[in-house]
C-alpha cells in the first residue's frame, strides 16, 4: 500500500463517514405503514408480500370470545426491513416471533408495528407467528347486527364480514386487496357447532366435546373475501353437470326453505361460464347466517347471506333474492379471482356483478325484460335528484360514500354501453379473455380500458368508456332512448 496524504486523508474520512451514514440509513429501513391506495392511506402496508396465512383459532363455548388463537404468515421481503407493519385491531396480543426469534412490538389503532431481532434482507422469505386472544367485532341482541365489519357474534353463532377493511378486526393481516395470499383456516368450536370457511374443508377432528375443522383457500384470496361462519348449520351438496361441486351450509331451522331459494345455482353457473369462462375455483356455495342482514357478500368460494333471503329480499336494495344470487356468483370471477388493485376501482367488483343480474335476466326471461333492467338502473342514476346532488362517476367514488349506487348501477351501464358500441360478439370475447388474462390477480380501470380497444379494435371505444366511467352527468344513450339530465 502506497502512502496516504493529508488532502487524500481528507477524502477519504469524509468518503468514509458518508458510506457509514448511507448504510446506517440502510440498516433502520421500516416498511411503510400504509400499501399506497390514496383512498384509504393507512390499509395494507409495506415493504412485504404475504404468501400464505394459517389462521388457527379456538372459540368460546358461549360463541362470543375467542379464548386462543395463532396467525402464521409467511411473507417475502420487498425491500430491508428493520421493522414492519401488520393491520390489527383490538384484540390482546400474547406473543409475536419473526423466524422462531420473539420480537417487539408497538400498537397505535389499527397498526402494529413489528420489530424483529435481525433486520429481514430485501427478497427473503420470513415467517411471522402472532399469538393473541380477546372478544373481535360487536355483539348484538340476535335480532340485528350494529353492522361496521369484521367478526360478529349474534345469539346462536358467529359471522364474519369484512369488506372493505374487517379483516385485522380478527387476524393480524395485510388488510388490503393487492396483497393476495394462500389461506388455511383451522377452527375449534364446540360440538354440535360447525365452521365453515372459505375454500375446501380437508379435515374434521372431534375431541371430547370439541370439533376442529381445517379448511383451505387454495387460490390467492384478498383478505377482505375471508369469512368463518359458526351454527348448527346443515350441509346441502350438488354438482353441475361440468363436475364442479356446490356445498350450502344453512341453519337448520330454515335449511328446507333455504335449499328451495338456492335452487338455481347450478344453473346460473352453466348460464354464465360461457360467457365469462370456466368457474375460477375448486368449488362454490353458500351460508346463510341465521340472522337477518342488509347485505349479501361475496366472500370467496362460500357467499353470505342473512336469513332474511329467504322472504325474497336478501338485501336493502329491494332486488329480488334470485338476483342478488347471480350477483354474488359472478363476484366469483370479477372482485374474487379478478380483484381491484386500489379501492378508487371498486365498480370492476360491482358493476360487473350487477351487470351480471341483467345477463341472468336476459338468459331467463329474454333480451326485452333485460332492457327493462336496465332502464330502470339508468332512471336511477339519472334521475333530477340525482343530476342535482352531482351523483359520482363509477371510477372516481367517494371515499366515505364507496358503495354507492354509482359504483353498482353506472357500473354496470358502462358495460351495457360498451356492448351496444361494439356488439355481442366482441363484447362476450372481452369479457372471456378479460376473465383469463388477469385470473388471480389484480386488476385496474385502465387494464380493462386497454383490453377492451385491444379485443374491439374500435378506436371510439376509449373516449366512451372514459364518459361513462368518469363523466359527469350521465351519458345520453340513443339506442334504448335514454337521454340523461
Amino acid at each position: 500500500m502506497g502512502w496516504i496524504t493529508k488532502g487524500q486523508l481528507r477524502v477519504f474520512v469524509v468518503v468514509w463517514v458518508i458510506v457509514t451514514a448511507t448504510m446506517a440509513v440502510s440498516a433502520q429501513s421500516p416498511g411503510d405503514a400504509g400499501i399506497g391506495d390514496d383512498f384509504y392511506p393507512g390499509l395494507g402496508n409495506g415493504g412485504y408480500d404475504v404468501e400464505s396465512y394459517r389462521i388457527e383459532v379456538v372459540v368460546s363455548d358461549d360463541l362470543a370470545a375467542i379464548t386462543r388463537a395463532k396467525t402464521t404468515l409467511t411473507a417475502l421481503a420487498t425491500q430491508s426491513l428493520s421493522s414492519f407493519n401488520l393491520d390489527f385491531l383490538g384484540m390482546t396480543v400474547d406473543a409475536v416471533r419473526v423466524n422462531s426469534a420473539d420480537a417487539r412490538i408497538a400498537r397505535e389503532g389499527r397498526e402494529m408495528t413489528v420489530t424483529p431481532q435481525q433486520t429481514i434482507p430485501d427478497g427473503e422469505a420470513f415467517v411471522v407467528e402472532v399469538e393473541y386472544h380477546g372478544v373481535p367485532g360487536t355483539d348484538s341482541d340476535g335480532d340485528s347486527l350494529d353492522f361496521n365489519n369484521g367478526w360478529f357474534h349474534y345469539g346462536g353463532g358467529v359471522l364474519v364480514a369484512s369488506e372493505p377493511d374487517g379483516s385485522a378486526a380478527w387476524f393480524p393481516c395485510n388488510d388490503h386487496p393487492l396483497d393476495k395470499a394462500l389461506f388455511d383456516f383451522v377452527i375449534d368450536v364446540p360440538a354440535p357447532y360447525v365452521a365453515v370457511a372459505n375454500g375446501v374443508l380437508e379435515n374434521v377432528e372431534k375431541d371430547g366435546e370439541r370439533i376442529v375443522y381445517t379448511w383451505r383457500m387454495s387460490h390467492p384470496m384478498a383478505t377482505y373475501l375471508t369469512t368463518v361462519n359458526i351454527n348448527t348449520f346443515v350441509e346441502q351438496r350438488e354438482v353441475t353437470d361440468s363436475g364442479l361441486v356446490i356445498r350450502n351450509y344453512f341453519p337448520l331451522a330454515i335449511a328446507e326453505q333455504a335449499a328451495e331459494t338456492f335452487a338455481r345455482q347450478a344453473e346460473m353457473i352453466a348460464t354464465f361460464e360461457p360467457l365469462f369462462g370456466p368457474f375460477p375455483f375448486d368449488v362454490y356455495g353458500v351460508v346463510v347466517a341465521d340472522v337477518p342482514l342488509g347485505f349479501a357478500l361475496e366472500t370467496q368460494t362460500i357467499s353470505l347471506f342473512g336469513r332474511n333471503v329467504i322472504s325474497g329480499t336478501a338485501t336493502g336494495s329491494g332486488a329480488s333474492s334470485e338476483s342478488v344470487i347471480a350477483h354474488e356468483l359472478a363476484h366469483q370471477w370479477f372482485g374474487d379471482s379478478l380483484t381491484p388493485a386500489t379501492w378508487r376501482d371498486l365498480w370492476l367488483n360491482e358493476g360487473f356483478a350487477t351487470y351480471a343480474q341483467a345477463l341472468w335476466t336476459e338468459a331467463t326471461l329474454g333480451r326485452s325484460a333485460a332492457d327493462r333492467m336496465m332502464v330502470s338502473f339508468y332512471s336511477q342514476i339519472s334521475s333530477p335528484l340525482d343530476a342535482a346532488r352531482g351523483t359520482a362517476a363509477p371510477g372516481d367514488p367517494p371515499p366515505d360514500a364507496l358503495f354507492n349506487r354509482s359504483v353498482y348501477l353506472r357500473g354496470a351501464w358502462v358495460l351495457h354501453a360498451l356492448r351496444l358500441q361494439i356488439g355481442d360478439e366482441a363484447f362476450f370475447d372481452l369479457l372471456r379473455e378479460y376473465v383469463s388474462r388477469f385470473a388471480y390477480s389484480n386488476v385496474t380501470t385502465q387494464d380493462f380500458i386497454d383490453l377492451a380497444l385491444e379485443i374491439s379494435g374500435d378506436s371510439g371505444v376509449p373516449e366512451l368508456l372514459d364518459r361513462w366511467i368518469y363523466g359527469v352527468p350521465v351519458p345520453d344513450v340513443p339506442q334504448l332512448g335514454l337521454f340523461g339530465s
